[in-house]
C-alpha cells in the first residue's frame, strides 16, 4: 500500500488541478493507496476545497491543523497517520509532478533503499531562490556528509518504518536524509520533473534560510556528538583550560624568576579567563552527558537501530 502525504498552506487554487493531476497518475499503478492532505492552518479556503475532494474520494484523508505549524509539523502528522508500506511525501504547490511516483517506487523496490529522494536537477524556480538553495545544499553537504543533490526538494519515498520515529520540528524537513543517513537507512535519489509555480506565493524566503541554517548546527551536532556530547564539550574545555594553564606558567615564570609584573598584562586576564571558560565547557558536556541518558531512559529510546534479527 502506498501512502501519498501532501501539506497545504493556503493553496486553495491549487488543491483541485493538485488532486486531479495525483489521480490520472496513480490509477495505473498495481498498488492499494491513500492521499493524505495536511492544511497547516490555512487562513483561505484551503480546507473546504478538501472537504469536496474527500465527498468524491473515499480514499482522501484530511488532517487540519488549528494554526500553521509549518511544514515540518505538517509532514511529521501525515507521517503519523500514514498506513502504507511505502509514504510518499509531495508539495501541494503543483510544482511537483506525480508522474514521477512510479519513478521513486521502481527505485525504492528495485534496488533496495529505505529512502528516495527526488532531485529537481531542471528547477523552474527564481534565480534568487536557486543560488539560494545551491549555497545551502553546499553547506549540509560539507557538514553532514550526506551526498544527495537536492535536500529541499519534499518529493520523496520512504519505507514506512523509516518515518515514524522521526523528530520533525522547525526547517528540519529538509535535513530528513541527513538524518535518516545517521540513523544508518540507505539513501538513494532520482531525477524528477520541476514545474513553474501557477497559484500563489512561495513561502521560501530569507526567514526560512536563517531558520534552516541554525536547524543545520543542530543536526550536525546531533549526527556527530549526540552519544557522547562530552566528546565536543570535554575536548574544547580541555583544550582552552590546557592552553589557559600553559599561559599563566609561562606568565608565573615570568613574575618568580624575571620579577615582571602581572596586574598590567591582558595576557594574564587571559589564561585565567580560558580556564575558566574551559572548566565550564567540561562540566557543560557532564551535564549534556547526563541529559542525553534521561532523555533516553524516559522515552524508552535506545542509541541503536536494529535493522533485522536471524
Amino acid at each position: 500500500m502506498i501512502s501519498i502525504v501532501i501539506p497545504f498552506f493556503n493553496e486553495e487554487q491549487s488543491i483541485e488541478p493538485m488532486y486531479e493531476h495525483l489521480s490520472s497518475a496513480i490509477t495505473s499503478l498495481t498498488h492499494d493507496f491513500e492521499i493524505i492532505f495536511v492544511d497547516d492552518g490555512s487562513t483561505d479556503n484551503t480546507f473546504k476545497n478538501m472537504l469536496k475532494i474527500r465527498e468524491k474520494d473515499a480514499k482522501v484523508r484530511i488532517i487540519k491543523f488549528r494554526k500553521n505549524f509549518g511544514q515540518s509539523a505538517a509532514l511529521k502528522a501525515g507521517f503519523d497517520h500514514a498506513d502504507g508500506d511505502v509514504v510518499i511525501s509531495m508539495d501541494g504547490d503543483l510544482q511537483n509532478d506525480p508522474t514521477d511516483i512510479p519513478v521513486l517506487l521502481e527505485k525504492i523496490e528495485n534496488e533496495d533503499y529505505d529512502v528516495v529522494c527526488g532531485w529537481r536537477a531542471d528547477r523552474e524556480d527564481p534565480l534568487s531562490k536557486k543560488i539560494l538553495s545551491k549555497i545551502a545544499n553546499l553547506i549540509r553537504r560539507n557538514l553532514t556528509s550526506e551526498l544527495v543533490h537536492d535536500s529541499g526538494c519534499t518529493f520523496r519515498a520512504y519505507r514506512n518504518g523509516c518515518v515514524k520515529n522521526l523528530d520533525l520540528y522547525g526547517e528540519l524537513h529538509r535535513y530528513i536524509p541527513a538524518m535518516l543517513q545517521w540513523k544508518g537507512y540507505k539513501i538513494g535519489e532520482a531525477k524528477v520533473k520541476h514545474h513553474p509555480r501557477k497559484y500563489g506565493t512561495t513561502k521560501y524566503g530569507l526567514k526560512r534560510v536563517i531558520k534552516g541554517f541554525l536547524d543545520l548546527i543542530v543536526i550536525t551536532f546531533w549526527q556527530k556528538y549526540s552519544v557522547r556530547p562530552i566528546h565536543v564539550f570535554g575536548g574544547l574545555g580541555l583544550l582552552l583550560s590546557s592552553s589557559g594553564t600553559l599561559i599563566g606558567s609561562y606568565l608565573g615564570i615570568q613574575k618568580l624568576f624575571f620579577g615582571r609584573g602581572l596586574s598590567d598584562r591582558p595576557l594574564f586576564l587571559l589564561a585565567i579567563l580560558m580556564i575558566i571558560i574551559g572548566v565550564q565547557f567540561v562540566v557543560s558536556g557532564l551535564l549534556a552527558d547526563i541529559m542525553l541518558k534521561v532523555y533516553y531512559c524516559q522515552n524508552g529510546r535506545k542509541n541503536y537501530l536494529i535493522e533485522r534479527v536471524v
